[in-house]
């Protein structure tokens, strides 16, 4: 029996180890968290349950038995988490505050002890979890720079001879000699993070950490951890979702300490964005809002047909091959108007085909209003593979003067021109939305991912994603 006011081991056979090509491994991991209602009660808990079991063998020689009794309450931060994570892949973990990420972490790092279930990790695990975390702050930087390695598994000559690479990655200057309790929250976060980039990790785990510090050192981090991600395994967890998408391939998403979703992290984002902006507008979901995705899985994309442009690509052209309209694609919103034409054009209207780079095209959406809208803003984006943001716009601020009703049965046509920049070769993706209000405060009434797809054989060979005609290139010896 468990002592008093801890909670037992779980029942069962806990599964074997990890194979090799798995880092990590988690499998029916829990955490709960016992909550006393009174002080009083947590004395409670501590002496009733040991005087309980002295006195049972008397009470029942007269026929009577004690019972066990609970003074607490469980909270159980995480429950039910399976998640198997090879070598070599990035893995997001996002939720609200309070949803269990940490929590998980902590689990996988061995901070915290689990509940239920098993996690296995293999290799050396380096993690940055709290600024500050595995700093004591009346040491200075460079006896925490040492203190913090040795924890991570380096010994002091191995911490040596790395010393001077880890000081210029952190750049604090002469604060390296100063407590660290002196040190900002971005000082405290550059000293951390310099140290883990050099233990030589198999298993990194980082919590918001790149939320601390400056533009320009953040960019580095991210630098590293792309080339970390070669060889090495990622948890990473942050509420940024656009890097969360680049950075990674698969995300977790919880709620409640509950795992919502699993997949693809393009997928798992824009269905955890899609949750906090339903519940945010007080909006239900449409009909055909993800009703695959009730097993908790992400749903295999619906194969779609592309146009194919008759021309040979050149040096110069780009070539756009478009799928249609999908009118079924995951969706969320209100469902006062549904969105029911998208179309990627010329701006004269023909098919887009083959494009120099800087042409005019047009975005046209049509909108069926199934009640009265009141300032509609019809908008879109145009994403990467990733579900990375790169071209969009609305209507609300060419329109926010306009006092426009639309009666239910009406219909929206909005038209959006621009000049098409060259894309780098790959798969994009429009996005289209139809609300009413404001930008700061507004409806979703139909929010449709991908509502076309399209692919782009390009020239463009500068190492961007976007590249706009340059009116003048010179070069001169």
């Amino acid at each position: 029996m468990a002592p008093a006011g801890e909670l037992p081991s779980p029942a069962g056979e806990l599964p074997a180890p990890a194979g090799e090509l798995t880092a990590i491994e988690a499998v029916g991991l829990g955490k709960a968290y016992l909550i006393y209602a009174k002080p009083e009660d947590r004395l409670r808990q501590a002496l009733e349950p040991r005087l309980r079991r002295v006195l049972r063998p008397l009470t029942r020689l007269v026929g009577h038995d004690l019972p066990e009794r609970e003074y607490f309450a469980r909270y159980w931060a995480l429950r039910g988490l399976t998640l198997h994570v090879e070598r070599g892949e990035t893995v997001g973990v996002i939720g609200r505050n309070g949803s269990g990420k940490s929590t998980f972490l902590q689990l996988v790092c061995g901070t915290l002890t689990p509940t239920e279930g098993q996690v296995v990790t293999r290799g050396r695990v380096a993690a940055l979890l709290e600024l500050g975390s595995g700093f004591n702050p009346e040491y200075t930087g460079r006896e925490n720079v040492f203190f913090n390695a040795s924890v991570l598994g380096l010994t002091h000559a191995e911490t040596e001879a790395r010393l001077q690479d880890i000081l210029a990655f952190a750049d604090i200057g002469e604060f390296v000699e100063q407590p660290v309790k002196t040190y900002s929250s971005g000082m405290a976060m550059r000293l951390a993070f310099a140290v883990i980039a050099h233990v030589d990790a198999d298993v990194l785990i980082i919590d918001e950490a790149l939320a601390v510090g400056d533009a320009a050192f953040a960019q580095k981090c991210v630098r590293w951890l792309r080339r970390f991600r070669e060889h090495g395994t990622v948890l990473f967890c942050g509420h940024d979702i656009g890097a969360v998408i680049s950075m990674c391939k698969r995300a977790l998403w919880l709620d409640h300490g509950i795992v919502q979703m699993e997949g693809p992290a393009k997928d798992v984002c824009e269905a955890y964005q899609a949750s906090l902006h339903l519940e945010s507008s007080g909006a239900a979901k449409v009909e055909a809002d993800r009703a695959a995705r009730q097993g908790r899985k992400a749903a295999p994309a619906k194969p779609r047909t592309f146009s194919t442009p008759g021309t040979d690509l050149g040096s110069l052209p780009q070539v756009l091959s478009l799928a249609e309209f999908e009118p079924d694609s995951d969706s969320y919103g209100t469902g006062d108007a549904k969105i029911t034409s998208v179309r990627f054009l010329r701006a004269d209207g023909s098919d887009i085909g083959v494009l120099l780079g800087g042409e005019p095209v047009a975005v046209d959406i049509e909108v069926q209003a199934e009640a009265e809208l009141q300032h509609p803003i019809i908008g879109f984006h145009i994403k990467d593979r990733l579900g990375q943001w790169l071209i969009g716009d609305n209507t609300h601020l060419s329109y926010r003067d306009h006092d426009i009703v639309v009666a239910a049965g009406g219909k929206l046509q909005a038209r959006f021109v621009f000049d098409l920049p060259l894309l780098r070769t790959g798969d994009y993706s429009m996005t289209v939305a139809v609300a009413t209000g404001t930008i700061e405060e507004h409806s979703m009434h139909h929010w449709v991912h991908d509502a076309v797809l399209f692919k782009v054989h390009s020239p463009l060979q500068t190492g961007v994603m976007i590249g706009v005609p340059m009116s003048e290139i010179t070069l001169t010896a």
